[in-house]
């Protein structure tokens, strides 16, 4: 029977092979979500107090200065299932989806009750306005440059705008397959590209 044990922050250690990242954005974001709800996601530990799952919340638990923090012991996996684990955890939660109907429903009735929805942990929340094809401006062939063109122009009058933004043929594939991951995630692409496009012409009008 699994149970929890409070232990000393400082003893646990993280794992050295941690392939997951944790900046210091998503690091105030638990941190701001231990605060509003508590603890409630207890860290998973080996017998040695190595961490197998909760890396992030053992970053947000030392940035909330928390000395103890709630721990399950799994005694029984092997050397290889840790190690698998510690992918499992991150990478099975990446793979659901959501139901964009009753998203909407729970956000207006948190909106309504005037709470924080920074502490849900989107960067942008997702709008739900009526989608726009984007696969106008996916085709490389420049002999229908015209009618892309044009597509885009019709656009305008739609709740959102298009650019096309060229990429060298070494980068395109690893930027549409990053638009298409964000657009599912309901991310809000243009104003991340709006807000670091700023900051960077920012850092040149300050030489």
């Amino acid at each position: 029977m699994l149970s929890i044990e409070y232990k000393a922050t400082e003893k646990l250690i993280p794992y050295i092979n941690n392939s997951r990242t944790h900046d210091q954005a998503q690091v105030n974001q638990l941190a701001s979500s231990i605060k509003e709800f508590g603890f409630t996601n207890p860290i998973l530990i080996d017998q040695d107090g190595g961490l197998i799952a909760g890396h992030g919340r053992l970053l947000a638990a030392k940035a909330l200065d928390l000395d103890e923090v709630p721990t399950i012991t799994l005694k029984n996996l092997s050397e290889a299932q840790k190690k698998a684990y510690v992918i499992a955890d991150n990478k099975l939660a990446l793979n659901s989806g959501w139901n964009d109907d009753l998203l909407k429903v729970e956000l207006e009735f948190l909106g309504e009750e005037d709470f924080d929805l920074d502490l849900l942990g989107w960067d942008v929340l997702p709008n739900f306005e009526e989608e726009i094809d984007y696969s106008v401006l996916d085709d490389e062939d420049t002999e229908v440059a015209d009618s892309v063109t044009q597509d885009v122009e019709d656009m305008s009058t739609a709740v959102k705008k298009a650019i096309m933004i060229e990429f060298d043929p070494e980068h395109y594939d690893e930027a549409r397959e990053l638009a298409d991951w964000f657009r599912k995630q309901g991310a809000y692409i243009g104003y991340m590209l709006l807000t670091h496009l700023k900051a960077e012409k920012a850092k040149t009008d300050a030489l």
